[in-house]
């Protein structure tokens, strides 16, 4: 495909060179490029690759695509420009290898990061029978995100492009911790609503009652119009005693309000200590049941109760009734 028909509506600026060279490939990295490439500059943590495209070039690159002029590329390399090569790049590939997303049937995989060393320790106490069955639970994500959140990535407030609000990008992992913790859910009541005046088409705040197969109750309640960034708050009454999970400490509670420290988490530098460290935990474990070659990781079935979940909540917000599971 020339580079005409390629570029054309995705943003891509030409520089210089032939509107009709042919590209049939596209890469960001330099040892991949060969005759025909479209070799993507990316500028990364440790590397950037507008120093690798002259390299790109000597193998066969027919075209460069940078944020910035590259001096001292051949005369005869079509040089493209982009604010967001990577954004571009996603685009490019998608047209030049014929849109195959839209022939697939797309999955989404929500792995839960909230799964970690207190909330394992907090399911084995709670399969222990040691303290009786699940009488209720509580999940509470208390986030803030300021106007400039949606503002500066638009596609974040809009159903399309997010799937949603609050409870998809920001605590489903709290939602799927109250279904691992707290067994099947049979039903639940919800309240869907937008508590911040930004415009978006994504709900920013929800509260949900949820009602487990076995008769227990539990609360669920997030939102993106707190005042600042807190932990998540977990808590689970058993029959002889309460469990709480406070600044990624899991604690036992008496009855007078006191709390014996059980185990604490891995805590996550930096200004997003509010996330959890779970996320490397996560994807090391992934990449780790990759080199073994063993299935430990989040199937789709892991991660088909948290889409259920989502979507009757949503549905009891709109319909303002129960809603079965």
């Amino acid at each position: 495909m020339d580079l005409r028909r390629l570029t054309q509506n995705t943003g891509c600026r030409l520089l210089r060179g032939d509107a009709l060279t042919e590209i049939t490939s596209v890469c960001c990295d330099s040892r991949c490029a060969g005759p025909g490439a479209l070799f993507v500059c990316l500028p990364g943590r440790h590397a950037d690759g507008h120093d690798f495209a002259a390299q790109a070039v000597a193998a066969g690159a027919a075209a460069v695509l940078c944020t910035h002029d590259v001096p001292g590329l051949p005369a005869g390399c079509a040089v493209l420009l982009a604010g967001d090569p990577r954004r571009a790049m996603a685009a490019l590939a998608a047209r030049l290898y014929g849109e195959p997303a839209r022939a697939m049937t797309m999955i989404g995989v929500t792995g839960t990061k909230g799964k970690t060393t207190t909330t394992y320790l907090f399911k084995s106490i709670i399969e222990s029978g040691e303290y009786g069955r699940v009488l209720g639970t509580k999940g509470i994500v208390p986030w803030a995100r300021p106007k400039q959140y949606y503002d500066c990535k638009p596609w974040r407030g809009k159903w399309e492009t997010a799937g949603g609000g609050c409870m998809i990008n920001q605590s489903v992992h709290t939602l799927d911790l109250l279904y691992f913790l707290g067994g099947p859910v049979k039903s639940l009541r919800a309240s869907v609503s937008q508590l911040l005046d930004y415009g978006i088409e994504v709900e920013d705040t929800v509260a949900a009652q949820l009602t487990y197969a076995d008769g227990g109750k539990g609360l669920f309640m997030a939102t993106n119009a707190n005042y600042k960034n807190e932990s998540v708050q977990i808590g689970v009454q058993l029959e002889k005693a309460d469990f709480a999970i406070i600044e990624n400490v899991l604690y036992r509670v008496a009855q007078d309000g006191s709390r014996e420290e059980l185990c604490e988490d891995a805590r996550l530098p930096g200004t997003k200590f509010y996330y959890g460290a779970s996320h490397a935990k996560l994807i090391g474990k992934f990449y780790k049941a990759l080199e073994d070659g063993t299935d430990d990781y989040i199937h789709v079935r892991d991660a088909e109760m948290s889409i259920r979940l989502i979507d009757a909540v949503q549905e009891a917000g709109r319909t303002g009734g129960s809603v079965a599971l």
